[in-house]
């Protein structure tokens, strides 16, 4: 056979593991670990101030959980009605833009505005954007080795399923969610006394919307029938994207632990549960969800794990007192949201002028001089986070991790000039 699709010959070689295989080494500026929203708005805003990133994430695709774990809403980003402020900018306003353009976002309010958005279509933006950032990017990639130089991390090795690679910086970002890097490095932590739960959510469609039942009919049938269904939890959410028949499913409550056979098997036990959150709505609501059908599983849900042990302990009174620090990096008017309880967790709502803060000294590790952590794994009390760990407050953290590292150059982030740092992130803390 001849032409264009014709066999060729090719040879096959054999190969074996060398005894000390090389370790290939990748170098920047600043290294950010964990490519969720906190992390990649702080590589993207790194690499616009010119800085050489790399970006290092365990999962083989970039988004974290914003794209992965289907969250269904963009959450705190937005202050409460009837304003409705945008309190967050930097990647949102383009983001949302771009995602308006094309209908894959659409916003909802209620006793905030929240924004409901197609998860293929934010975790594509954001490899789009990192590529035309010229962003180095390691998937797949979980952190097992820190070297340091005193209070300083120098390097980072990370394992892949083709090897591993040492990471060299002169600053790094922790925006793991689990504080990994920190963790890895050796600087101290913080955990929960008791299990703070994440969830397995699903993304279903063949709904019909207009037959939906509403949140106070669908918590009361849970709440009766709930034990019938094998559901451990009794309050739950169902987020409907306008103008289609898909909705997630946030109704589960998985554990979320650090041990790696318990990680696994929680994954498995979690999809167990949105099965039966499934079976409960077709059979209890058919007129909606009779012939609903589950499109897409997310990764797992965390929401509190592990996070640093910082200068600054945010508190649930500075939360709920809206203190105003000198350091302010990232604001939201977020409910205290604590999933502390299988059953159901805390919902505790702020009236309308409400906002509160996170100060720059609750990413900042005690032990560590060039390492500033951003996301759900800044330090607080259990009820501090359970409000500022969300989308808006997270990407906000993220900028700000990346001005200050470009204003120290390679000194202490704790040493910042404050007046030119809020110069730079004015939009995210007033107005």
């Amino acid at each position: 056979m001849s032409g264009p699709h014709a066999l060729t010959n090719l040879t096959v070689g054999s190969v074996t593991r060398p005894a000390s295989p090389h370790t290939p080494e990748v170098g920047g500026d600043i290294c950010v670990v964990g490519a969720g929203i906190a992390g990649v708005s702080a590589a993207l805003e790194a690499a616009k101030l010119g800085h050489r990133v790399v970006l290092v994430d365990a999962l083989p695709v970039l988004g974290g959980q914003c794209a992965n774990s289907l969250i269904g809403l963009f959450c705190g980003v937005y202050g409460n009605a009837p304003r409705f402020a945008q309190l967050t900018h930097g990647i949102f306003d383009a983001m949302f833009a771009d995602l308006s353009r094309t209908g894959d976002i659409r916003f909802v309010e209620s006793h905030t505005r929240n924004a409901s958005y197609d998860e293929v279509a934010v975790g594509r933006w954001i490899e789009n954007q990192v590529l035309a950032a010229g962003i180095t990017v390691l998937t797949g990639a979980s952190v097992r080795r820190v070297e340091r130089d005193g209070d300083r991390i120098a390097a980072v090795t990370a394992s892949t399923r083709h090897g591993d690679v040492r990471v060299r910086a002169e600053a790094f970002v922790d925006a793991s969610g689990d504080a990994s890097l920190t963790w890895e490095a050796g600087f101290e932590c913080r955990v929960p006394e008791r299990t703070i739960w994440g969830s397995q959510q699903v993304r279903i469609e063949g709904i019909r919307r207009e037959s939906a039942p509403t949140q106070d009919e669908l918590v009361t049938t849970l709440r009766r029938l709930g034990d019938e269904y094998g559901l451990s939890r009794k309050e739950g959410l169902v987020f409907y994207f306008p103008g289609r028949d898909t909705a997630v499913l946030n109704m589960t409550h998985v554990a979320a632990p650090l041990e790696p056979e318990e990680a696994a098997r929680a994954q498995l036990t979690g999809r167990v549960q949105a099965d039966r959150v499934v079976d409960f709505l077709r059979a209890e609501f058919p007129d909606a969800f009779g012939d609903a059908r589950v499109r897409l599983y997310g990764f797992p849900g965390r929401r509190q794990t592990r996070w640093i042990s910082s200068l600054h302990e945010l508190t649930v009174d500075e939360v709920r007192s809206g203190t105003l620090f000198d350091d302010a990096v990232a604001r939201t008017a977020w409910p205290i949201e604590l999933h502390d309880r299988i059953e159901g967790y805390v919902w505790e709502k702020f009236d309308g002028d409400h906002v509160h803060y996170v100060p720059l000294r609750s990413l900042l590790p005690k032990e560590s001089a060039n390492l500033v952590a951003a996301g759900r794994c800044v330090d607080g009390d259990a009820g501090a986070l359970s409000s500022v760990r969300v989308m808006g407050p997270c990407a906000a953290m993220g900028h700000a991790a990346a001005h200050v590292l470009d204003l120290v150059g390679g000194g202490r982030p704790a040493d910042v000039d404050a007046a030119r740092l809020r110069s730079r992130i004015a939009e995210n803390i007033v107005g």
